[in-house]
């Protein structure tokens, strides 16, 4: 019997949820849009977890779930098929104790790699249905573990001429360019934004950082560091003969049906040169204000203030602290045919359909400072600045949002008060930033509690006492505290995801009247508490008390001591 398609299961699931005609038309829309559409995108436009939408395929399609324990509990049959094939189609092979062999699906509307997985099995094995999370971590684990198990056994490559021409050739041969598409591959199933390869002595060391923390990954085994760097090298367009000089360079990859676009900064080191990969994933989930992690005030807040026909918004935080993601979120909001958007970016990290976007180029002259100055002669309503990086660009982003229109952009301060006097430092005239600042927006990002491992339990006097930060932060005695654990799911470390942790600082008169005085940060910070700023340290504690991350990760990454 056919299965259904996917189209015919989005009319379904649409109907289930209670969609409105709009939401009906766009998932069903994804569902059937092209040869790489599936249930995936179906899932990803949802707001299901990976769990609860597997559950409703599995009632759809009537066939057997299979959970996460489930497929660790039986013997991987991952080692008959391509790496490749398994993850580009999730794809789980595997048979239980006792039992014919399993294949675990999570779309099971894609006839053709359920027979493909039949033929290589050799008969045709049973369907069961299990998330796209599960099958990608059961896959991470067990095909991580058979790399590990051949790592012993692999013979080291020979020694060979440290040549240029030989190098290329390494490089571009099957083993290297295998090697180097698996990191990327264990890259995107870790979610991983950036992925650090560094020399040692007689070894190459990788790590990937993961919800902003790095964790160690197998290293390639089989092949010259050397080779693997140059590899890299190729793929970014950069002299692999320069080893002695920093090069930076940027690539665009297809990795397990995504599109990766990748920033490559090459750096020599003693032992060899050190690469440094910041992967910028295109098949994203659309920008969503409620998935940034703004209380209901704030968000409400941010809403009224993007209605504004001009003036600035600033975000601030370190590097890292996701300030493109939010001003990104930000733009999606602002993006309809009655507006003209303009960015200068360095680098363009989302593309957003109908903005013009911008690549800032400083080598020839394209800087933030001379692009805004253009972009005022091109009738902007909106105009965003990746960041506000010297006076020549504070002034002109102060003037442009003088002359009538809205100006996004980025500066790096601790708080968002602390925006106010950076400016001014930067020689902006307090009489024109009284005149333009609207607001600013200062962030954090803490990891995520994982949904499925994590525990509760009461504060108690022992942990006061041992840190007493948790009274700095406002959690009290008896105060229900969320801890991780660690399962399977989100590899051991108990944290799955990111959110962020803000203070939006609106500009009121009092506020306005502290920066014709040009008062400190810390006065201007106690006026706006005063006049109802929630702040980091609050919105960090809301979202303790709610489960959705831990004390610790809130005071890893504010400043209470």
């Amino acid at each position: 019997m056919v299965a259904p398609s996917a189209q015919e299961f989005a009319a379904h699931f649409c109907q289930k949820v209670g969609l409105t005609k709009t939401e009906f038309d766009r998932l069903r829309g994804a569902a059937g849009s092209g040869a790489e559409s599936s249930l995936r995108k179906l899932w990803e436009m949802s707001e299901l977890s990976s769990s609860e939408f597997a559950d409703e395929v599995a009632r759809f399609y009537e066939l057997p779930r299979a959970t996460l324990q489930d497929l660790m509990a039986a013997d991987s049959r991952a080692q008959q098929f391509s790496r490749r094939f398994l993850r580009e189609m999730v794809v789980f092979p595997c048979q239980p104790v006792n039992s014919a062999p399993v294949v675990a699906v999570a779309d099971p509307s894609d006839g053709a790699s359920i027979q493909a997985a039949a033929i290589v099995l050799g008969a045709a094995p049973s369907i069961r249905i299990a998330s796209f999370e599960d099958i990608a971590t059961a896959l991470d684990q067990r095909l991580g573990e058979e790399q590990n198990a051949n790592d012993g056994s692999t013979v080291s490559v020979a020694a060979q001429d440290d040549d240029i021409d030989n190098l290329r050739d390494l490089a571009s041969g099957a083993p290297v360019v295998r090697a180097v598409n698996d990191l990327f591959e264990t890259a995107v199933e870790l979610r991983a934004s950036d992925i650090h390869i560094e020399p040692a002595r007689n070894a190459l060391i990788v790590r990937m950082r993961v919800d902003g923390l790095l964790r160690g990954v197998a290293t390639p085994s089989g092949v010259l560091p050397q080779a693997v760097i140059s590899r890299i090298k190729i793929l970014a367009g950069l002299n692999i003969a320069e080893r002695r000089l920093p090069q930076d360079g940027a690539a665009r990859m297809r990795v397990a049906r995504s599109e990766v676009d990748m920033r490559v900064a090459i750096m020599p080191t003693q032992h060899g040169e050190s690469a440094v990969i910041r992967l910028l994933t295109k098949d994203r989930s659309l920008l969503s204000v409620e998935k940034l992690g703004f209380l209901a005030g704030d968000q409400s807040k941010l809403r009224r203030l993007l209605t504004l026909p001009h003036g600035m918004i600033i975000v601030t935080g370190p590097t890292g602290s996701g300030k493109t993601t939010t001003l990104a979120t930000v733009l999606s909001l602002l993006n309809e045919p009655t507006r003209k958007i303009l960015t200068i970016e360095d680098p363009v990290e989302y593309e957003i359909s109908g903005i013009c976007q911008s690549q800032a180029k400083p080598s020839i002259g394209l800087t933030f400072a001379t692009a805004l100055r253009a972009f005022v002669r091109q009738d902007p309503d909106v105009i965003m600045v990746g960041e506000v990086r010297d006076a020549e660009t504070a002034h002109v982003a102060v003037h442009a949002a003088l002359t009538g229109h809205l100006v996004l952009t980025t500066l790096h301060t601790e708080t968002a008060a602390a925006a106010v006097p950076r400016l001014l430092d930067l020689g902006v005239e307090a009489f024109l930033l009284r005149s333009t600042l609207r607001a600013v927006i200062a962030q954090r990002l803490v990891r995520q509690l994982c949904d499925r491992c994590k525990a509760s339990r009461p504060l108690t006097h022992a942990d006061v006492e041992a840190d007493p930060r948790y009274v700095a932060v406002g959690l009290a005695v008896g105060d229900t505290i969320f801890e991780p654990v660690g399962c399977e799911r989100c590899g051991g470390v108990g944290y799955r995801g990111r959110c962020g942790v803000f203070e939006l600082l609106e500009m009121n008169e009092e506020v306005r009247g502290l920066v014709e005085s040009q008062s400190d940060w810390s006065t201007i910070d106690k006026v706006a508490v005063r006049n109802g700023m929630t702040t980091m340290i609050d919105d960090g504690l809301a979202k303790c008390l709610a489960g959705m991350t831990s004390a610790a990760e809130i005071l890893r990454v504010t400043a209470v001591r």
